[in-house]
């Protein structure tokens, strides 16, 4: 064995039970100032993990020793203080094993673990209808922070479709995923709807956008509940168009596209032309495959001259004479002499 390698393990051996030495110290010290000036106290937590809605028994929670000044807020002292009242109490949430139950974290008494137990004062809770995409594949569980993102397509002055998205919530606490609010829950699985803590007035931004577009869930970082400065998203930003570049490619399919309505009706023109020309030339065929039909033409007839002559009527051999007798008149036929 060389000489550096012994240093270094009789080095390592020295620095060992130096060290062993100031942690009993410290520990004795430690020690002297609880006894001296320390009070003690007691807190419940749970003896055996609790989930959302398990029922608190004596036998599920235990007292241990607490620094007085070190409380946590809501905790209770003793296991008959937890349980006093008039029915039993549920848990609102996960509290591990050894963990201090707080009132918060439970129900009163009688009371059940239900989401409007859960929620804060003045929040809301609102249900989002989600598949297996806009519900981030299923990883969205009770407990987590998500954006909620809402889609639109709206048609501008122009006539023109445009799509974006905006981020109309941020960092909002998800109560419930389908009718499951127990966060202890770890397998993904595809839901339906999820639902979330806001205030009143994005309860209200969350109805209306429900009917207005697509809704969206983008989970956030665990410890990432801060708000982010966030802007609208359109197709140009797609492709980091400019609105020139933009307008110019919707002008030039705009101008394919009525180029191809004006070579679709020329076709159609063409078309029609075609099946007239071949109408007729089937006419003609029909009218080249029939029998010449032999027409006897009749023997003349020969002219007569018409001679036109005047005949002078024969007079009357009587005539007509009228006689007053006083006011009557009397007519006579006499012989008419010439």
């Amino acid at each position: 064995m060389r000489a550096n390698t012994l240093i270094m393990i009789v080095l390592a051996g020295i620095f060992g039970v130096l060290a062993v030495v100031l942690v009993n110290i410290w520990l004795a010290g430690q020690r002297n100032a609880m006894a001296n000036g320390v009070q003690a106290s007691t807190v419940v937590v749970a003896a055996v993990p609790l989930k959302f809605g398990d029922a608190l028994s004596a036998d599920k929670l235990r007292e241990i020793a607490w620094p007085a000044g070190a409380v946590p807020t809501g905790a209770f002292k003793t296991v008959k203080e937890a349980m006093t009242g008039n029915g039993a109490r549920q848990a609102l949430q996960s509290i591990s094993a050894n963990e201090p139950v707080l009132a918060a974290k439970i129900t009163g008494p009688g009371q059940r673990a239900t989401l409007s137990a859960v929620l804060d004062e003045g929040m809301k809770a609102v249900s989002i209808r989600v598949n297996d995409v806009l519900g981030v594949a299923g990883f969205v569980f009770p407990g987590d922070r998500v954006d909620v993102l809402l889609s639109r397509t709206v048609r501008d002055n122009d006539g023109a479709d445009k799509s974006f998205v905006d981020v109309l919530l941020q960092s909002v606490k998800v109560l419930a995923v389908d009718q499951v609010a127990d966060a202890t829950k770890d397998n993904p699985t595809v839901v339906k709807a999820v639902t979330v803590e806001v205030s009143t007035k994005d309860a209200q931004k969350l109805t209306l956008a429900a009917g207005a577009g697509q809704l969206s869930l983008a989970l956030r970082q665990a410890a990432g509940s801060k708000g982010e400065m966030n802007e609208r998203v359109t197709l140009a930003d797609l492709t980091g168009d400019t609105p020139d570049d933009v307008a110019k490619r919707q002008a030039e399919l705009d101008r394919q596209a009525a180029e191809e309505a004006a070579r679709k009706q020329a076709d159609e023109k063409i078309d029609g032309l075609a099946k007239a020309v071949e109408r007729v030339g089937t006419q003609i065929d029909q009218m080249s495959k029939t029998k010449p039909v032999t027409v006897v033409a009749a023997a003349p007839q020969p002219q007569v001259k018409e001679v036109i002559k005047y005949v002078r009527p024969e007079p009357p051999k009587q005539a007509t004479v009228g006689v007053f007798r006083g006011i009557k008149l009397e007519t006579y036929e006499v012989p008419r002499q010439d």
